[in-house]
């Protein structure tokens, strides 16, 4: 089928201004030898002064026992929590092609280029650190350096997981980073398909503290229906990225099938997962997650009614949304949308949704990424460097207090 090349794809702005100076390479080739590779990279030390139907859900208490490297029992919180920030600011500018934010327990949050497959720290207020290049990455169309997450467990284990794009496939990889260094990296999930077009990349740990991945079905939309593919996927896995115990389908990662490219996830305090899914020509969605339920693609697309497949719970024109990363916050899913130039705040309750609010429609152009800051605001990336029309200092990382959104 013919790919809608309005969501992601497209060309660099020539010339743009990186962040800050380049700074060591982390560890070239790394996680070309397979999940066993291991590398040893290094990087500057980190300035210390520079978040359908009712059924199933990811389990919110059901966590795995044993605090083993295969799953924490529960999330870390952090050490000290900042206190919520009234004001909303640029947090950082002249980002060339960013794709994902996760926050680190100190406040500070790391950002992913996808094409440079740069891997910076930010703080408001301070200029980023650019932690140096992730090795083994080969950028390309939609790929390259793309989702990012902060351990659970990050105050015990230190380390970080990363979606990337290698010369054969799509895969994540751990990253140690400790003491402001960044000492290793290892690729713990490979063969993951990759194409120009449709490679997934989100990351988030679930309640459950397990690692879940989005895959696309890279162009092969049959991908999406057979089980043994990891391509059209929403996965789930241990820290050592192997199937993680309670998964639907025995010795399997896959958590959920039948989807096209989803590029982002969130989960509600009640434990309720939810994603949003790009479309082909005709409707984009949110959906609610259930284990093992087939979502549809591509025998359906939208909301058909049709036995074996779930409906989203709500869906949009692809001239309106072209979904990517998604957060949950103050009883709703707060949701970027690249085409359409949009925040979508989408009330939810009980896996349930309400009518779905447009806000800073065409504002700030393209939207990638949206996450609930520890300071609780909602932090929003924009996308416009890799598709689009970038102003002077674009792309930037926006922070928003709820209520100036609302």
């Amino acid at each position: 089928m013919p790919h809608r090349r309005d969501a992601s794809s497209g060309h660099r702005r020539a010339g743009l201004v990186a962040p800050v100076a380049l700074a060591v390479v982390l560890g070239v080739g790394a996680c070309s030898g397979g999940p066993g590779a291991e590398g040893s990279l290094t990087a500057p030390v980190v300035s210390s002064s520079s978040g359908s139907s009712p059924g199933t859900t990811a389990p919110a208490t059901s966590a795995p026992s044993g605090g083993t490297s295969s799953g924490p029992t529960s999330p870390s919180a952090s050490p000290s929590s900042p206190a919520l920030s009234p004001r909303r600011s640029i947090v950082a500018r002249d980002l060339d092609v960013p794709w994902s934010t996760a926050f680190l327990p100190d406040g500070s949050a790391l950002v992913t280029l996808r094409d440079r497959a740069h891997l910076l720290q930010v703080r408001d207020g301070r200029p980023p650190v650019d932690l140096g290049r992730v090795g083994g990455v080969v950028p390309g169309g939609e790929g390259g350096l793309l989702g990012v997450a902060v351990s659970p467990a990050f105050t015990s284990d230190h380390t970080v997981f990363l979606y990337t794009t290698a010369a054969q496939d799509n895969r994540v990889v751990r990253v140690t980073f400790e003491g402001g260094r960044t000492t290793s990296q290892r690729a713990i999930l490979t063969g993951i398909p990759k194409a120009r077009n449709h490679n997934g990349g989100r990351l988030a740990f679930g309640p459950d503290g397990y690692l879940y991945v989005t895959t696309g079905d890279a162009g092969r939309t049959q991908r999406a229906q057979d089980r043994s593919s990891l391509g059209g996927k929403i996965l789930r896995v241990t820290r050592d990225g192997k199937p993680a115990p309670g998964n639907p389908f025995p010795g399997s990662p896959v958590w959920s099938y039948g989807h096209r490219n989803v590029q982002g996830i969130a989960w509600a305090p009640d434990g309720t997962m939810y994603a949003s899914e790009f479309g082909q020509n005709t409707w984009d969605e949110l959906n609610r997650i259930e284990p093992g339920r087939d979502y549809g693609w591509p025998v359906v697309e939208g909301r058909v009614g049709r036995a074996g497949y779930v409906d989203p719970l709500l869906q949009w024109p692809t001239s309106d949304a072209s979904p990517s990363g998604i957060a949950w916050a103050d009883g709703a899913v707060w949701m970027a949308a690249l085409r359409g130039e949009s925040l979508w705040r989408i009330p939810v309750s009980g896996g349930r949704a309400g009518d779905p609010q447009r806000l800073l429609h065409g504002r700030y152009g393209r939207l990638r990424d949206a996450v609930l800051a520890p300071d609780g605001r909602l932090w929003v990336l924009t996308n416009n460097t890799a598709r689009g029309t970038p102003a002077a200092d674009d792309d930037k990382l926006l922070a928003f207090p709820l209520r100036d959104l609302g």
